[in-house]
């Protein structure tokens, strides 16, 4: 068995996983294109910004249920056809989101796009139970990196195709794209030929408790995600704050160049994921824990230099993915063929953090300024760094098994 799936990993070739990057770009773009253009869509729609700022409590719920209740159907069933099947479903949402006609269409559509967004993780599940230990850091560095990329350069597209169309054109492209994507994938995809789970889907919806409790791999790696993607929450949440405030007052489209410096940091990791493959997962984690909080004396700066406000967003966006890739490299390692669950499962912790450091970010930005949101991001870092000090600096992750029916957990307790 372990020999079929090493067969099978060679078969990745680096096309084929950088088309997976790319579909993890285009459909992690999905959830936040209309973030910049609230605005239009408000004196469209005749309602308030602040009723608009229900857009993304929508989308990221529908996200977070996409996680939680579809993704780990991808041990269950044919993971192909699901991914399919939610590529299409994020096309019809953004095709309602650019015809609806009111605020409550709108939102609607909005948690459709959401649930149907967390095709990503899928898709990185997909990867990673086709990839073998030897190779999978190296896979999940640039599908990780397609992520990342589709999240930063999402709002800078979104603002130039609304420039020239409208946010209901906007929305109409990205739902040509997904369509284009869809039938991409049905066409490219291999048909998995894995024994697929036996858990009880209840079972498998459950398992962010069962992970977080059992398993102690698991359990570290995504409390570490958890502060780290805080810490990314409190950047990307606010930073456009200061930047459109005095002395800057960059427009919309001038504050979107810095998804291009966290975009350039994030290709970067690439070289983490290698180093994983290398037996090195600890050097990565312990380099990029040191980074986060060191990038915050960089990013504090932003009211008085955009300079050091670039440096440090390559810094921190370096150090995240770079954990980031290490996580899902280790957290999988014990249970290729039960990826979907486990990578749904702690993308949960992906998801809490990153919203929960946004809307703090946010909050704390009125009452207090940048200088107390730098010290909220910097505070999470240390956090995070303090855990893999304590905990993290000494725990020997599970070794890949190819038992495709054991559970993650019980493989976790043998460590």
């Amino acid at each position: 068995m372990a020999r079929t799936a090493e067969r099978r990993a060679s078969e990745i070739s680096t096309p084929f996983t950088i088309f997976l990057a790319i579909a993890c770009g285009v459909s992690v773009a999905s959830v936040y294109y209309a973030q910049p253009l609230l605005d239009r869509i408000g004196a469209d729609l005749h309602v308030g910004v602040g009723e608009l700022g229900l857009t993304t409590t929508a989308t990221q719920l529908g996200y977070l249920l996409g996680l939680v209740l579809l993704v780990p159907l991808g041990d269950l069933v044919d993971r192909r056809a699901l991914i399919v099947g939610q590529a299409l479903l994020s096309a019809a949402g953004l095709a309602a989101i650019g015809l609806s006609g009111s605020t409550a269409a709108f939102l609607a559509a909005c948690a459709v796009v959401g649930v149907a967004s967390s095709v990503v993780q899928l898709i990185v599940a997909y990867a990673a139970s086709l990839s073998g230990a030897g190779q999978r850091g190296r896979v999940m560095g640039i599908v990780t990196s397609g992520v990342v990329v589709g999240i930063l350069l999402a709002r800078t597209a979104s603002g130039l195709f609304a420039a020239l169309l409208g946010w209901r054109g906007a929305s109409l492209v990205q739902s040509a794209f997904m369509l284009t994507l869809a039938l991409a994938l049905g066409i490219l995809l291999p048909r998995e030929r894995r024994q697929r789970t036996h858990i009880p889907y209840v079972r498998l919806v459950s398992s962010v408790y069962s992970l977080t409790t059992t398993d102690r791999t698991f359990r570290l790696r995504s409390l570490l995600a958890l502060f780290m993607f805080g810490s990314f929450g409190v950047l990307w949440g606010s930073v456009a704050l200061p930047l459109a405030a005095a002395p800057w007052h960059l427009s919309t489209g001038q504050i979107g160049l810095f998804g291009l410096a966290g975009a350039a940091g994030a290709l970067g990791a690439n070289g983490a994921g290698r180093l994983v493959d290398r037996g090195r997962a600890q050097q990565v984690s312990g380099v990029a824990l040191v980074l986060l909080p060191l990038s915050w004396v960089a990013i504090q700066a932003a009211p008085h230099s955009l300079v050091l406000l670039a440096v440090g967003v390559v810094v921190l966006d370096f150090a995240g993915q770079s954990l980031h890739v290490t996580n899902q490299h280790l957290i999988v390692a014990g249970s290729p063929a039960t990826s979907s669950r486990i990578i749904g499962s702690y993308m949960v912790f992906y998801s809490v953090g990153t919203g929960g450091g946004a809307i703090a970010a946010t909050s704390l930005y009125g009452l207090a300024g940048w200088g107390a949101v730098s010290t909220l991001g910097a505070a999470l870092s240390v956090l995070a760094l303090l855990i893999w000090v304590a905990v993290g600096s000494t725990h020997r992750p599970t070794k890949e098994r190819h038992d495709h029916h054991a559970l993650p957990h019980r493989q976790s307790q043998r460590a």
